[in-house]
């Protein structure tokens, strides 16, 4: 499996015990989406590795002390320590016209409805107050802020996410 292939699920956050016991950070959107888990990846010197998941139990603020298979002291978990951990593309569940995970509009281009194309996404930012669309043209960055509404469409089979930006906004960048 190529970390191309997935999506990050979270990282080892720390040990949870003695036993091989962690706490895993569920960097996802419904960490409870993930309960039934059975198995996960986990990059190991650059190489995903899997892991079966012999306990699971969800804690709160995205958190969940996890029991896996060969991971059975102190010793062992520490090697886990601060990894990242990684689930196939193929098990998000496909989203609406509205909605997208935010690696797979890295590259769109971004059309709004009056400025017409204002460059590529470079990245989604992810703050927990004010979440921003970080897109350039040429070498302008415009930040666009996720509010209710900004999104019209996702055309993914064209690559093209379709936004109506606050009036103002666009022109206060790119100098229109």
């Amino acid at each position: 499996m190529q970390q191309s292939d997935c999506f990050q699920l979270g990282y080892i956050a720390k040990l949870h015990g003695y036993k091989g016991e962690v706490s895993l950070f569920l960097d996802v959107t419904n960490p409870e989406d993930y309960a039934s888990l059975d198995a996960f990846f986990i990059e190991i010197n650059g190489q995903l590795t899997p892991f079966f998941v012999q306990s699971f139990q969800l804690k709160n603020k995205g958190f969940a002390a996890v029991k896996l298979e060969g991971v059975d002291s102190e010793n062992d978990a520490k090697v886990i320590l601060r990894k990242s951990c990684y689930l196939p593309l193929s098990l998000l569940p496909e989203l609406d016209d509205k909605h997208f995970y935010d690696h797979e509009i890295l590259g769109f281009t971004v059309v709004d409805g009056k400025k017409g194309d204002i460059g590529q996404v470079e990245q989604v930012i992810d703050l927990s107050v004010n979440p921003l669309l970080q897109i350039m043209k040429g070498d302008k960055e415009v930040l666009i802020p996720f509010v209710d509404g900004l999104v019209e469409k996702v055309d993914r089979p064209n690559k093209t996410l379709h936004i109506n930006a606050p009036e103002g906004l666009i022109d206060m960048y790119l100098g229109e």
